[in-house]
């Protein structure tokens, strides 16, 4: 059975890296799904969940906040700005920074997109 070879590295960190079988991403353009033998694709990442089904049957979702997907010759690289895997978030925290204000709105508009972004992925747990 054919697999992806998928990375997904934020800016500080490589996050996660195996095979799968399936890729969800959100991008500007909306959401895609990557399978084995997909065509060659560049596309910019928006913040959003991403979703890794894997080789062994599991899923590995994290939060996603910008960058670029790239597919090509099975090989899936997810460069974003910044992710973390559902398992890694402190759903207190991003409640809280949710429900934080800020005196800067296009600093709270950050703050509650990313806030958002990570319990959208913590759900998934």
């Amino acid at each position: 059975m054919a697999e992806l070879n998928v990375q997904l590295v934020a800016a500080e960190r490589a996050v996660w890296s195996g095979t799968a079988r399936l890729v969800v991403a959100r991008t500007v353009d909306g959401d895609i799904g990557v399978m084995p033998g997909h065509q060659p694709l560049l596309g910019e990442l928006a913040d959003g969940v991403v979703v890794i089904r894997t080789t062994e049957g599991t899923d590995q979702v994290a939060a996603v906040h910008g960058g670029f997907i790239s597919v090509e010759n099975n090989q899936v690289s997810l460069l974003a700005e910044d992710a973390e895997l559902a398992t890694e978030i402190d759903v207190a925290a991003a409640k809280a920074d949710l429900e934080a204000s800020g005196s800067e709105v296009d600093d709270l508009r950050e703050i509650q997109r990313r806030a958002e972004t990570r319990l959208r992925a913590a759900e998934f747990l």
